[in-house]
């Protein structure tokens, strides 16, 4: 049955790639939407025996795969309870992303909505490689295929020019991570001889951890560099946010179930080989405290809707990536699974908006929403609330988790920089909802197009003026609903004991990250992190103090919410004042720190003049076309000369003869 998850998917690949231009879009789009939805099932079957069961992991060997002297590698993958998790959220909150693209994708034609559906069923697959895989080097296959997929889908529309450089830009930017991702690969075979995650954990375990560096602490680092590259951050984040010139739900694809998650969920993978590596997991929490500050203060600014979600997804997941270095590898699954529902559903919720829009995208051009789209609205703000920690709802568990974490680990400042970017998430977040759905409708206002029947819309594509706006159709907001369902349940799997809960989910997870099998068996194995109530050191944490840190973020998500309330609900012009009055920070902000100028002055331009003017002008034309050409010239040179002997005279071929004659005779006659 494993095989089956991502097999069903690659199936719905392959005959829309195949033949899917002969079909119409009901059968194409239904084909893909039903092999996730079977891959679903398959799945919900697979997982249930472990979900309720308490049963062990399950592993199939497909088949023996490679085998070379000490590399023996099978194509083999692993259903225990960090994959099931996985699994789950990748075919669930995928079959809805598909389910929703029936309807976002209806105008396209039958060619390219079955290309459109190929790669997103090709995309699900490979992610579903990547989760059940048993070893690196089938993760390997999963890792790059999503980095493939991701190329394919943000460019869809091949038309556009920007939609191809941000899908160069992703290709480019993860190959960079991925260069230090098999370096680590390499690595660990050269050094432990296995490449399976289950031996190598065994292998692992009984050493000592590395307080001073070394091999195990230089393995770590190389991994996690293309964990920066797949997941968004610092110092390869800058390739999420373009990633939105493809179509909405391919984003939310992305930013939600499938490829930004794996760097997150490699290291979980490898709990037991980054816990005996301290000072690696000090760097990933701070680089992940640095991102989510990063690009939360600058989704502070964005006017692109889907923009300032894509800066929210780098920020979220540097929550996942300091719980990661804080050892609090359950909550950082469990905000994965929870960010999971609502940042899919604020990706498809702005794709509705766009939808209504007839493209628009702009948030200054948008208001008054609220009426007209109240599916939309009400399912986004279920979302919006979720992701800014509002209690009750699933992020307030999950983040809140990860700061106590942070804190009781010892990470007083990083805590400090997560709480304050709680304060950012909520500001940008309802920024968002307040233009784009309260207030009066910007665009209508602007080009006095208010009709009878809605608003009017000055689109980015033909300044088209729409007289109804209409808010998402069945297909659309079927899953917009079941999305804010799971954005507001999801997190009671969580529940702190100190809410009257048992963080059921910390205790489902916590076998993932210990080492298991015959190998283990000798030592005690290293636990996941501390036990719940109580910080690294294992003395329990008190009642007050967590409650005193939930009531913090709390207090500071409200408060961010009553900040984005008064500025763009209350009172615009004071937004705009304070744009003017710290226009220096406004726009160091906007244009989102310079990053991409500085890395296109300091490393695409020396290597573009590097290619040009010396890799292309010199070694190539010179050296490698001069040995060419020369190399002919001389053949060509040479061949002129011998042409000459053979001219096809009969008198020059006489005379040639006489002369020879004359010169032998002339030799044997001479005194």
């Amino acid at each position: 049955m494993l095989l089956l998850i991502p097999l069903l998917p690659f199936l719905g690949f392959v005959v829309n790639a195949a033949v899917g231009r002969r079909l119409s879009k009901s059968v194409s789009g239904g084909l893909a939407c039903g092999v996730m939805v079977a891959a679903f099932l398959v799945a919900a079957v697979a997982t249930w025996p472990l979900l309720f069961g308490q049963a062990a992991p399950v592993e199939q060997v497909v088949y023996r795969w490679i085998a070379s002297g000490d590399l023996d590698i099978a194509f083999a993958l692993r259903l225990d309870q960090l994959a099931t998790v996985m699994v789950l959220v990748v075919t669930g909150i995928g079959a809805l992303i598909h389910i929703y693209s029936i309807g976002y994708m209806h105008e396209e034609t039958d060619s390219e909505y079955a290309r459109y559906f190929s790669y997103l069923n090709l995309f699900a697959a490979f992610m579903l490689v990547l989760v059940l895989a048993a070893n690196f080097v089938v993760m390997f296959v999963g890792w790059e295929g999503v980095g493939l997929c991701s190329y394919l889908l943000i460019g869809f529309w091949f038309q556009k020019p920007s939609a191809i450089e941000a899908g160069k830009k992703a290709f480019v930017v993860n190959r960079v991570g991925d260069f230090g991702f098999l370096l680590g690969i390499l690595l660990i075979f050269a050094t432990f001889n296995t490449l399976d995650f289950q031996q190598l954990a065994g292998l692992v375990a009984p050493m000592p951890r590395e307080v001073a560096g070394g091999t195990i602490t230089l393995i770590t680092l190389l991994l996690f560099a293309g964990a920066t590259g797949k997941s968004a951050q610092i110092p390869l984040y800058i390739w999420l946010p373009d990633a939105m010139e493809g179509p909405t739900p391919v984003s939310a694809l992305i930013h939600a179930a499938t490829m930004v998650t794996a760097g997150v969920y490699m290291i979980a993978r490898n709990a037991v080989l980054f816990g005996h590596a301290p000072e690696t997991l000090a760097v990933v929490a701070v680089i992940g405290a640095a991102t989510a500050l990063v690009a939360g203060t600058i989704g502070l600014v964005q006017n692109d809707i889907k923009r300032v979600l894509a800066y929210s997804t780098v920020s979220q997941l540097g929550y996942m990536f300091l719980a990661m270095g804080a050892g609090a590898w359950a909550a950082g699954i469990f905000h994965l699974m929870t960010h999971a529902f609502f940042k899919a559903l604020l990706f498809l919720g702005s794709g509705a908006v766009i939808h209504a829009l007839a493209g628009e995208q702009d948030l200054r051009r948008m208001g008054g929403l609220k009426r007209d789209l109240p599916v939309t609205y009400w399912t986004f703000l279920a979302a919006t609330l979720a992701i800014s920690g509002v209690p009750l709802f699933s992020g307030f568990f999950s983040k809140d988790e990860i700061l106590f974490r942070t804190y009781t680990a010892g990470f007083p400042i990083l805590w400090g920089i997560g709480v304050v970017t709680a304060l950012l998430t909520a500001v940008y977040m309802f920024r968002l909802v307040f233009l784009a759905f309260h207030g009066e409708p910007a665009a209508a206002a602007a080009h006095g197009d208010v009709h009878a029947g809605g608003h009017g819309v000055d689109a980015h594509a033909g300044h088209a003026t729409h007289g109804h706006l209409h808010d998402a159709p069945p297909s659309m907001a079927i899953p917009l609903i079941v999305l804010a369902i799971g954005s507001v349940l999801a997190g009671y799997v969580g529940v702190p004991h100190v809410l009257g809960g048992e963080n059921r989910i910390e205790r489902f997870l916590e076998p993932s990250f210990e080492a298991h099998g015959p190998v283990t068996a000798l030592h005690e194995p290293m636990a996941a992190g501390p036990a719940e109530g109580a910080p690294a050191g294992g003395e329990a944490v008190p009642a007050s103090t967590e409650f005193g840190l939930m009531g913090i973020s709390t207090v500071l998500a409200l408060s961010g919410i009553g900040i984005a309330a008064f500025f763009f609900l209350k009172r615009r012009d004071a937004a705009d004042a304070m744009a003017r009055r710290f226009a220096g920070v406004h726009r160091l902000l906007l244009n989102k720190y310079y990053v991409d100028e500085l890395y296109n002055a300091t490393i695409v331009q020396p290597i573009k003049r590097l290619s040009t003017g010396v890799l292309w002008k010199v070694v190539d034309a010179g050296v490698i076309d001069g040995a060419v050409n020369g190399t002919g010239l001389t053949v060509r040179g040479g061949a002129g000369l011998l042409r000459r002997l053979q001219t096809g005279s009969v008198r020059v071929s006489a005379a040639a003869l006489f002369l020879g004659v004359v010169v032998i005779v002339g030799y044997y006659l001479w005194p």
